[in-house]
């Protein structure tokens, strides 16, 4: 990839006490790519994203989000910089209260709390549709939604402010295979008639072979490799090969009809 990335991680370093998560992270994501960031069990990857969102305050680390330097912002200032991307947390993270037109409307109203109820309506209702839910999704409470559709409503809640990157966090986990797919191509049309970025933590092969341009692997505390999955399972590391070449990998990749070592 070439350009300017639209995130930039270097040096990063994550602990909780005596035990270390990230050791010198470093990761560009570029403008316009959905990146996926996979990694074992421990690696860090929700860590990554919480960090880089400035959820997470790192030991030590530089990262840069649409230009503008995450460590050490005033409140003011990162409030301005997170308008500019939306978030889907893992399962949705609605707020079990609120509807699901009222999820939505929530970032709304933070930023532009002049905006009249009809316009929050129409807003909230267009966002609603693009998730791919029903009209009649809006009245609705979290607990009355499949788990599938409680995704879509995140979803449609991190594109309430039209933002430029998009943070999905295991979107599919827990989705059955039709209902996963359909939400692969659902991300994937977004980004295109929306321009998006996309920066997506999963475990789902079938998401990376579908959706994903480069893959970002976490591993040994560390960002270990990113390139397309043909460059990386073309490296020699034990746990790229396992999971690549691994049944499940290779199922994936003979039914995306990807070239598979022998």
């Amino acid at each position: 990839m070439t350009g300017k990335p639209i995130i930039s991680v270097r040096g990063l370093h994550n602990s909780f006490g005596d035990q270390v998560i990230h050791d010198g992270v470093d990761l560009d994501v570029f403008r316009g790519e959905i990146l996926g960031v996979v990694g074992g069990s421990g690696t860090g990857k929700s860590v990554l994203m919480r960090s880089i969102i400035g959820l997470q305050r790192p030991d030590a680390g530089k990262i840069t989000v649409l230009g503008e330097n995450m460590i050490d912002r005033s409140e003011d200032e990162a409030k301005n910089i997170r308008r500019r991307w939306g978030i889907l947390f893992q399962n949705g993270a609605l707020f079990s209260t609120l509807s699901v037109a009222e999820n939505v409307e929530v970032p709304i109203r933070e930023y532009f709390p002049f905006l009249k109820p009809p316009l929050l309506d129409e807003i909230a209702s267009f966002k609603i549709a693009m998730s791919g839910l029903e009209p009649d999704a809006g009245p609705k409470y979290p607990s009355e939604l499949s788990g599938g559709m409680r995704k879509r409503a995140g979803l449609a809640r991190a594109l309430a402010l039209d933002p430029e990157l998009l943070f999905l966090d295991e979107p599919t986990a827990g989705l059955d295979p039709i209902a996963a797919a359909a939400f692969d191509e659902l991300i994937h049309s977004l980004q295109q008639r929306l321009d998006l970025t996309v920066f997506l933590i999963t475990h789902d092969l079938d998401t990376l072979y579908t959706i994903c341009d480069r893959v970002a692997v976490l591993a040994d505390k560390k960002v270990i490799a990113v390139g397309t999955i043909p460059e990386l399972m073309a490296l020699d590391h034990p746990w790229i090969q396992e999971y690549f070449n691994g049944p499940r990998g290779r199922s994936a990749a003979i039914s995306h009809k990807e070239p598979v070592e022998a």
